[in-house]
């Protein structure tokens, strides 16, 4: 009697010769899907920068005793920046970079010739320094919550509108990068 399961067997054994078997099959394939499945679940700042890639220089001046000025620097070393940090302040290096004080925040930086003053995102500094704009720099005036070093648990996970700002040399601006703009109706 030939039933489903032993013609099944039989095709499976005639052409077992020509094809790999199923155990054959995803013996080769799992570790492959493995792999990707690996890559595919590291943190998305891991995959950001290749380990041959060498990390951007950034210099930051802070308060020694600000927490989320430490915590905006995490978020670029997370994001492939090498930082140093001077915890001496910062009034004294804004102005001589001669950013206006009206585009104050709670710490400055300076990465490739550009300044980089407040809660800048990562991702907005790398696009600074690839479009090369003539310009002084960034800034995030204040401390907008939501932006990088002023979110997470700790502000209940509020996340109010803020503006990047592209600072010219002269101290005008005009606006590089939106965040969190409810959608006009």
């Amino acid at each position: 009697m030939n039933t489903p399961l032993t013609s099944l067997t039989s095709l499976t054994s005639r052409t077992s010769r020509a094809q790999p078997t199923r155990r054959q099959w995803l013996a080769a394939a799992l570790p492959v899907a493995g792999a990707g499945l690996a890559i595919a679940l590291l943190p998305t700042a891991v995959r950001a920068t290749p380990r041959t890639a060498a990390a951007t220089p950034l210099e930051v001046w802070k308060d020694p005793n600000c927490g989320c000025c430490q915590d905006w620097v995490d978020h670029m070393q997370a994001h492939g920046f090498a930082v140093k940090v001077h915890a001496t302040g910062n009034n004294a290096v804004r102005a001589r970079l001669g950013l206006p004080q009206k585009l104050g925040s709670c710490h400055t930086a300076l990465v490739g010739g550009y300044v980089v003053e407040g809660h800048v995102p990562a991702s907005d500094v790398r696009k600074l320094l690839q479009q090369k704009p003539k310009a002084l720099g960034l800034a995030v005036p204040g401390m907008p919550v939501g932006s990088p070093g002023m979110d997470g648990a700790v502000y209940g996970d509020r996340r109010d509108p803020y503006d990047v700002l592209l600072v010219a040399h002269d101290g005008s601006t005009r606006v590089f990068n939106s965040y969190n703009k409810k959608a006009s109706a």
